[in-house]
């Protein structure tokens, strides 16, 4: 039998195709926090795919950007917090391309 070198090189460039592929399908954050009624901030967070958002970075901003608490998310994929006086926002921060701020007047 004769062995032609193109047929490795073809399944090597197959494979990095299906390979990378996957990095194209990548998974949505979702992130959306809700005024608890209590004085409270419930969020909650979590990806298109169904992957927690377990241990994700989230930070609430005052107005003027700067960090008032920083935390991650829970194992239930969740963040309480004290809602704080005047004009803030919550940040939920996956990495790039995957972050989302919320703002006060978006919490109900």
């Amino acid at each position: 039998m004769i062995r032609s070198p193109l047929i490795p090189a073809l399944a090597l460039s197959a494979s990095l195709i299906v390979g990378s592929a996957g990095a194209a399908l990548a998974h949505t954050p979702l992130f959306s926090c809700y005024d608890n009624g209590d004085g409270t901030v419930l969020c909650e967070a979590g990806f298109s795919d169904g992957s927690s958002a377990a241990g994700v970075s989230v930070r609430v901003l005052d107005g003027a950007g700067d960090v008032i608490k920083e935390s991650t998310m829970d194992a239930n994929s969740e963040f309480i917090f004290d809602m704080p006086d005047g004009d803030y926002s919550v940040q939920f921060d996956a990495g790039e391309g995957h972050s989302i701020d919320v703002p006060a007047d978006e919490i109900y």
